[in-house]
Order: C-alpha cells, then structure tokens, then sequence
C-alpha cells in the first residue's frame, strides 16, 4: 500500500530533478511553437510574394507541420552529411533543410504548389528568411525565457 502525505507531494514538486524536466518541457515546447510560427510566416511571405506558389486554404495547417517535421527531421542528417563529404555546406544548413523540407511538402501535399524551378529557389530562401526574422522576433519579445536560455 503506498501512502501519500502532504509533506511527500510538497517534497516531491520542490525536487529540482523534476522541476528541470518541466522547464525543459516547457522550453522544449515553446521552441517547437516558434519554429511552427516562423515556418507560417515564411510559407505565407512565399504566398504572398510568388505568382504559382499556393497553398490551398484548407491544407495550410497540414503544410505547416509536415514542412515543420521533415525540416527537423532532415537537419541532423545533412548536417551529418555535410560533415563528412560537404563541410563547407554547414554554413547553408538551414536553407538546405528549408529546400528538402519544402521539396518533400510539395510531393506529399496535393494542394501545395511550388509552381516551377525558380520558384522553389526563391522560396527557399522566403520561406528561410521569414522564419528566422519571425523566429528571431518571437525569442526576443513573446519568449524571452527561451532567449535566456540559449545564452546560459
């Protein structure tokens, strides 16, 4: 039988073990909501700016995670990558995971076009502008505690 007193909870959520975990969470969270906004902003800028870059109303949520993750998910493996065969590649890593990212989106997505060759240049580099500029923006006045933590 396990028996818990108010002296056991309160010793429990003062454990700095568990409170780091749910900072970490938190910040971890936090970070991936900035990342989704920034990519938003920059899929909207491509809209906006590109004649033949659409992305259906309906779909652009889809757009946005999907976009979000394979950019994620392909980051760690270009960068592998690039370390190995291509160094001098780790300077564009982000726009290269930004050219995959939306490479892939547009073969997974039906009601996202990319609308040619020169559009996916242009907004590879939109969308990776626009992210970093919302994602700059985000960390230094609707997040600081994520600005914090990065410089510690």
């Amino acid at each position: 039988m396990i028996c818990l007193t108010n002296q056991s909870i309160v010793t429990a959520t003062r454990n700095p073990v568990l409170t780091e975990k749910g900072t970490t969470l938190k910040k971890h969270a936090l970070s991936a909501l900035v990342h989704l906004i920034g990519n938003s902003v920059g899929l909207l800028l491509a809209v906006l700016l590109l004649p033949g870059f659409s992305i259906d109303f309906g779909a652009f949520i889809i757009v946005v995670l999907l976009f979000t993750v394979v950019e994620v998910a392909a980051l760690p493996l270009l960068r592998k990558l690039s370390e190995k065969n291509i160094p001098q590649l780790m300077g564009g890593i982000s726009l290269a995971t930004t050219f995959v990212g939306l490479m892939v989106t547009n073969l997974l997505v039906p009601r996202f076009t990319i609308g040619g060759i020169s559009n996916l240049l242009a907004s590879t580099l939109l969308v990776w502008l626009g992210a970093l500029i919302a994602g700059v923006l985000l960390t230094h006045y609707v997040f600081p505690s994520l600005k914090a933590s990065a410089t510690k």
